[in-house]
């Protein structure tokens, strides 16, 4: 499924990656989604975006964000996709010293290497501001020392390491200032608990507890004064890869329901002729279009260097994204009835993971806020 905004190479990643998902079975287990990611990186699927000069593809968000989706479309949508190279792989590579561009951007790239982000906490949510988790400096050997705790961390076991955003004190004004820092997952002090989670997926959901974890200092990721302007380097493309990620279960469900009711028959006339069933179709189909456009310019704009565009695009586009990908999993799971829940045509689980491009990374309140704010100029009410 292409459109006019594409150029002939996006068209034909595009092709490529919908053949190459297609022809391996959905991912239902960890060992299955782990065979499935180590092809897409053998392929230079997964460094797509990420820089040449280190294994990757040298494209853009907008080569990754149409790659996760034709993934999503053909029913293995990868999670890890909008952590591992959207937003760890682009901060590195955008902020990383030649070291440690050295030391991770090619095992990334090429799928052998994962690396998970720690940001959300138990007290903080949507709020960064709040973020707890501390960085000081051990005066006697220059090292860091992190304490503080993560919550819904994906991915966390099969990581090599995570970045993890902690807070410094600005030695100026004495206030907190994100910084990040890559973790490795052995490191002493550094303990994962995982969630209980009633959503199906191959990633595992963690809590973090960070104990006077002792860093060396080149863990640090960038210039300790940056603050946000780092940290946001990796949001966007989360937002982007995410609506993305919705985009292309929003398609897989949706498929899975025009084959049905093409085929099944009552009264003798297929369902899909009642325009009950049709136009609910019909309008799931408009509505996960318009959230690609969205999701199209707002990668447009983030590979053009514009942060602020991008920002706001990325912020519509998730949004987009999310409702249209929840109603057109409900909808697919009405029009099977009773066989929309059944494990052999595999929508049922879709209603929990659809729900996620609507939480995470931040929830659809979030953005009426910011686009409220940002976009129309009217006053906060915090």
């Amino acid at each position: 499924m292409t459109t006019l905004l594409e150029s002939d190479e996006h068209k034909s990643l595009r092709e490529a990656v919908s053949a190459f998902a297609r022809s391996h079975p959905r991912a239902t287990g960890p060992a299955e989604s782990r065979h499935f990611w180590q092809e897409a990186g053998k392929l230079g699927y997964i460094g797509v975006s990420l820089p040449e000069a280190y294994g990757g593809g040298g494209g853009g968000v907008t080569e990754l964000s149409l790659v996760l989706e034709e993934m999503g479309a053909a029913g293995n949508p990868l999670l890890m996709m909008i952590v591992s190279p959207a937003i760890c792989g682009t901060v590195i590579a955008r902020f990383g010293t030649e070291e440690q561009k050295q030391t991770w951007l090619p095992g990334i790239a090429d799928g052998t290497r994962l690396m998970a982000f720690g940001i959300t906490e138990p007290d903080a949510g949507s709020n960064s501001h709040r973020i707890t988790t501390t960085a000081r400096r051990d005066g006697a050997t220059g090292d860091w020392l992190l304490t503080g705790r993560k919550v819904f961390i994906s991915g966390v076991d099969i990581a090599d390491a995570t970045l993890v955003v902690g807070r410094t004190e600005d030695a100026r004004t004495g206030k907190l200032k994100p910084c990040l820092f890559i973790v490795p997952r052995d490191t002493p002090g550094f303990e994962r608990r995982q969630l209980d989670m009633e959503l199906h997926a191959t990633e595992k959901q963690f809590e973090l507890t960070l104990d006077d974890v002792r860093l060396p200092a080149d863990a640090l990721v960038g210039d300790e004064d940056a603050g946000l302007l780092q940290l946001f380097a990796g949001l966007n493309p989360e937002r982007i890869m995410t609506a993305a990620f919705g985009i292309g279960i929003g398609r897989y469900a949706l498929a899975r329901a025009l084959d049905y009711a093409r085929e099944r028959t009552v009264w003798k006339t297929p369902i899909g002729a009642h325009q009950a069933i049709a136009h609910p179709l019909a309008q799931a189909h408009i509505d996960l279009e318009l959230s690609r456009l969205m999701t199209q310019k707002a990668a447009h704009l983030y590979d053009a260097g514009d942060d602020m565009g991008a920002g706001e695009a990325a912020n519509m586009a998730k949004y987009a994204a999310g409702e249209a990908c929840v109603k057109a999993v409900d909808q697919a799971v009405h029009t099977l009835g009773g066989n929309g829940l059944t494990r052999e045509f595999g929508l049922a689980t879709l209603i929990t993971a659809a729900r996620v491009a609507r939480i995470a990374p931040v929830s659809r309140e979030m953005i009426l806020n910011y686009v409220s704010h940002q976009t129309l100029g009217l006053p906060k009410s915090y």
